[in-house]
């Protein structure tokens, strides 16, 4: 019985140039974030900029590269499950990354602030470090006088919501639409789509004005505006990538690609964004609602 054949991809530029743009979003936004804090410019965000462009690019060329060997037809069943099993490890990474930051937001909430408020007996710190503090969430007031608003649910949070929530059947139609091989149903929904999540991206971006400007509420606004940017700012950069590997595989799709037994490009990408939605729903609940 001879065995399956296995494509091995020739040397590649790209995973350095990935490994490249992490690093430089990571060490940019180590500095950017204190820097930002203190309401002093810096060089944190041009590397953070760099990095994002460096990703962009490096996306743009390792699809296009994994696209000619696919159409190539140079992978077997084998690949195809190598890549199932590396898109589930990903997004099992990409949990892992928003569990710690959630992680943090809930000890700050449970632990930490009730804790400086007093609790479990702890008169002495509290009255030590900061006597008029009051132990409740969201900490609107910072220590040194700061005061902040608390960004309310309701307005462009819940559209925002109804929009991720909307965009997640239409991604799941579209994909119905490809498997009965519906093309120009598979176009309009992918589509809708995107529109939703540029939609999505565009109305943050509006939030994030509104609340730098009107609300007081930036990422010097003690624990409360850290986790608010922090985990707003990070899904925001998720939903990014998301609407990029969307647009990437309805150009294909009107290039002709996938059938609908052969199109696990796509669904790698539905997958993603059905991810983004879940992490927007807690994150909706736990951030702005409770």
């Amino acid at each position: 019985m001879s065995q399956e054949r296995y494509y091995v991809p020739a040397s590649s530029i790209w995973p350095i140039m990935g490994a490249l743009s992490l690093f430089l979003i990571a060490f940019g936004a180590g500095h950017y974030v204190p820097q930002a804090t203190q309401g002093k410019d810096g060089f944190g965000g041009w590397l953070m900029l760099a990095g994002f462009t460096t990703l962009v690019l490096m996306c743009f060329g390792w699809f296009g590269t994994v696209i000619h060997e696919s159409m190539k037809g140079l992978y077997s069943a084998q690949m195809d499950r190598s890549f199932r099993q590396g898109m589930s490890w990903f997004i099992f990474s990409e949990v892992m990354f928003f569990g710690a930051f959630f992680g943090a937001l809930f000890y700050a909430r449970i632990f930490a602030v009730p804790w400086l408020g007093g609790a479990s007996n702890n008169i002495f710190t509290h009255e030590l470090l900061w006597p008029d503090f009051s132990g409740t969430w969201p900490v609107a007031t910072t220590p040194g006088g700061k005061s902040t608003e608390i960004m309310p649910w309701q307005g462009i949070p819940l559209i925002n919501t109804l929009i991720l929530l909307s965009s997640s059947v239409t991604v799941h139609l579209a994909h119905i639409s490809l498997e009965k091989n519906q093309r120009l149903a598979l176009k309009l929904w992918l589509g809708l789509t995107i529109v939703l999540g540029a939609s999505f991206l565009y109305m943050q971006g509006h939030e994030y004005i509104h609340a730098y400007t009107e609300m007081g509420l930036k990422l010097n606004a003690g624990i409360y505006g850290n986790t608010f940017f922090m985990l707003t700012g990070f899904h925001g950069l998720h939903v990014t990538l998301g609407t990029l590997m969307l647009t990437i595989m309805w150009l294909r799709i009107l290039k002709g690609h996938f059938s609908p037994h052969k199109h696990f490009g796509f669904m790698a990408a539905s997958w993603y964004w059905h991810f983004v939605d879940v992490v927007w729903l807690c994150l909706f609940t736990f951030v702005y609602v409770l």
